[in-house]
């Protein structure tokens, strides 16, 4: 096939233990699935079925080892969201709860920054989010650990700290909504394609940062991320 311009790189992540890298193809998120983290941002933490929004591939920045990212444009209130990402291997469409790990690849630590000031507004005059949440250098994400090296985690503590003073602390285990639930409802509305990943939400603790931060991400068992927010 011959291109009219030079494609754009295929952003990947490096996987635990091997040579080969892990292509991504897209990103869902899932929207408000720690109860104390919907409750700071008021909204009520009842077990309402999960939502999804989307961060480009482009968002997605390979943070194996401690990165520089520059503090994005647009925004005074810069924060982070801590998360679990989930990695799909097999895709499916309709996929069951029971069978929902089976197309789980593997596991890694991620973050989700947000100009949260660009968030609310948009979602207060009810236009879409996507500069709140889906610009370029927003999803930071670790190594991956395959599901079949590790298992398929149902409680870790998830951690981080900015500056070394710690902002975010919780556990895998207060998700709303389990991996497996997120899979099979998200297979409902889009057929799951190898490649996706899937980052599971924040707990409470979210708050702002600014240039010259450094943010240390940590899910037990899954290693942790490093990242210094640069002028």
């Amino acid at each position: 096939m011959k291109l009219a311009i030079d494609a754009p790189p295929l952003p990947t992540l490096a996987i635990a233990g091997r040579d080969e890298r892990f292509p991504v193809h897209r990103v869902f998120c899932v929207g408000r699935n720690y109860a104390a983290h919907a409750r700071e941002m008021g909204k009520d933490p009842d077990r309402e079925p999960p939502f999804f929004f989307m961060k480009p591939a482009a968002a997605v920045v390979d943070a194996a080892r401690p990165v520089a990212v520059p503090y994005p444009s647009k925004t005074t209130n810069y924060q982070h969201e801590i998360e679990l990402v989930v990695a799909i291997g097999r895709g499916g469409r309709d996929i069951p709860v029971a069978t929902a790990l089976d197309h789980v690849y593997g596991y890694a630590v991620g973050l989700d920054m947000t100009r949260r000031d660009l968030q609310l507004q948009a979602r207060d005059q009810g236009r879409p989010w996507e500069f709140g949440k889906s610009f370029a250098m927003s999803a930071p994400i670790g190594v991956l650990h395959r599901a079949q090296d590790i298992g398929h985690p149902a409680s870790a503590a998830i951690t981080l700290s900015v500056n070394g003073q710690p902002r975010q602390a919780s556990d895998i285990a207060k998700l709303i909504w389990s991996v497996a639930e997120c899979v099979a409802q998200l297979s409902d509305y889009e057929t799951l394609q190898p490649g996706d990943l899937i980052m599971t939400g924040t707990p409470e603790g979210v708050k702002a940062v600014v240039a010259g931060d450094t943010l240390r991400g940590e899910i037990a068992g899954l290693g942790s991320i490093e990242m210094r927010v640069t002028g």
